[in-house]
């Protein structure tokens, strides 16, 4: 964890840059990059998914940085618009795909409860290992072929398979769901 704090720009340069100090947060936007891209890979569904959320996190981070309460929440902060923008972004492509909820007759009630539901799908699945989450994104929400996948993972279809049952089960036993 000290590694990990430590590789993190400095609390003078975020209190530099929330004052409003132009170099600084320029020098802060570099700094803070690389671990937001980072750690948008790991929850995203996609690479370009990942690479646009790392994006909109930047925005953000320039636009509202003089609203950071305190120098040393930056990290949390950063995240948190991370994990918030690949949620949005996995909740647009299940609507994309046609996987949502049919949408005939709903109450408000029936929307907060859809809603719910798809937020806590998408944090499941986020939770996943990588090689998992990428196998079930692209073969269940993406429905992309067994064969187009393992090949985009350079894996044998039979391993596709195996990581692809594994992740399926992972995502019902997080759902509460029986086998």
């Amino acid at each position: 964890m000290a590694q990990f704090r430590s590789s993190w720009p400095g609390d003078q340069l975020v209190s530099a840059a929330q004052r409003g100090d132009e170099s600084s947060i320029g020098v802060l936007i570099s700094g803070v990059y690389p671990h937001v891209r980072r750690f948008a890979f790991s929850l995203c569904a996609s690479s370009q998914d990942a690479e646009d959320a790392a994006q909109e996190a930047m925005i953000v981070l320039f636009r509202r940085i003089g609203t950071l309460r305190a120098a040393a929440a930056l990290a949390s902060w950063m995240f948190r618009i991370v994990r918030s923008e690949c949620s949005r972004r996995a909740r647009s492509l299940v609507h994309r795909s046609g996987t949502a909820v049919d949408a005939t007759v709903s109450s408000a009630e029936d929307d907060v409860l859809g809603q719910l539901e798809i937020e806590r799908l998408v944090e499941v699945i986020a939770s996943l290992p990588d090689d998992q989450r990428r196998v079930l994104i692209m073969r269940d929400i993406q429905g992309l072929p067994g064969r187009t996948v393992a090949s985009a993972l350079r894996l044998s279809t039979p391993a596709m398979k195996s990581r692809l049952h594994r992740a399926r089960r992972a995502v019902r036993e997080g759902l509460g769901e029986p086998e």
